[in-house]
């Protein structure tokens, strides 16, 4: 009886040691081919920007070349739900946009689920957003346009890419912090809305710095305040929300790299130390920066962390706010 538990002892410890040593040869092995990123937003947009821009740098340390395969559509939801069909081996992977953390309650009926469906590899940069006007309208700062929003409800317009989008969400929160009630006006998409906003149809958008920074350059556009905890090296004069006397108002547009769950540790862990290697090489420090924005320090727990409250924040945010996509 003593002989036949040893045995079994001795047999699942050999297992276990197998199954650790298979796993930890399969990482070291991998990649042996090209990795992809599917980028969520079409070609030229801010996560194509950053997936382009990191991509040959992971390359380099993971000793294969990155492809960026462009799946826009869906609120991200298109390129997700690939990426969540795809084999968990660390070949396919997600990079999304700050949509990631809002989607979920957006749309409560999606296919995939971000907490059951991905890991998170790796934040890669955060991008403020800045409080902007069109050139011609008479607010100078952010207590000049809190003014004039407090003559009444509705008294100033904001415009957006849509319910949910990035300026929304940011809009939404310059009101709570003002305590300021705005007209939100939608568009499909970014493009036309900043297009009415330095024609002057729509007074105030809540862009970030680098999709909105030449229009600023030129005179368009005035930067009244931004929304993160310190200055944006791109706009050194505007101050911060909390600068600006906007407590609370912090917020950033940000990208990041995740995998099918179900993807081995080692392999998660290498990839997020190719992207933390990558972020840190001078050359793409200096164009996140002259973006607008900073590149993110941390590994796999700090990225899970900041996905993990963005994925909360944006929840309680979403249904205080009674926000849909209709």
């Amino acid at each position: 009886m003593i002989t036949q538990r040893r045995h079994a002892v001795l047999t699942a410890l050999a297992l276990a040691a197998l199954t650790t040593f298979s796993g930890g040869a399969a990482a070291q092995a991998w990649p042996t081919k090209p990795v992809t990123f599917m980028v969520s937003y079409p070609p030229g947009g801010g996560a194509d920007l950053i997936a382009r821009l990191i991509a040959p740098k992971v390359g380099e340390a993971l000793g294969q070349t990155i492809i960026i395969e462009n799946r826009p559509g869906g609120s991200g939801q298109i390129a997700a739900g690939a990426v969540s069909r795809a084999p968990a081996d660390g070949y396919t992977l997600l990079f999304d946009a700050s949509s990631y953390a809002v989607t979920p309650t957006l749309f409560p009926n999606s296919p995939y689920k971000q907490g059951k469906a991905f890991k998170t590899v790796a934040v890669t940069a955060l991008f403020p957003n800045v409080v902007l006007v069109n050139a011609q309208f008479p607010s100078k700062n952010a207590a000049e346009l809190v003014a004039a929003a407090k003559v009444k409800a509705d008294a100033v317009a904001f415009a957006s890419s849509g319910n949910g989008s990035a300026q929304h969400i940011a809009g939404v929160l310059f009101e709570q912090s003002a305590k300021v009630e705005m007209m939100h006006v939608p568009y499909k998409g970014g493009g036309p809305a900043l297009t009415d906003v330095i024609g002057g149809q729509v007074p105030v958008f809540f862009g970030n710095v680098a999709s909105t920074l030449q229009y600023v350059k030129q005179g368009k556009l005035r930067p009244l305040a931004v929304s993160g905890k310190k200055r944006s090296a791109a706009l050194p004069d505007v101050p911060t929300g909390a600068e600006a006397g906007l407590p609370g108002f912090e917020m950033y547009e940000w990208n990041g790299l995740f995998a099918p769950v179900g993807t081995p540790a080692p392999v998660i862990d290498r990839l997020s130390k190719a992207v933390q290697q990558a972020l840190a090489s001078p050359e793409v420090k200096a164009r996140i920066a002259e973006l607008g924005g900073d590149a993110f320090h941390g590994g796999v727990a700090e990225s899970e962390k900041f996905v993990d409250a963005e994925l909360k924040r944006m929840a309680s945010l979403i249904k205080e706010r009674s926000i849909t996509v209709e």
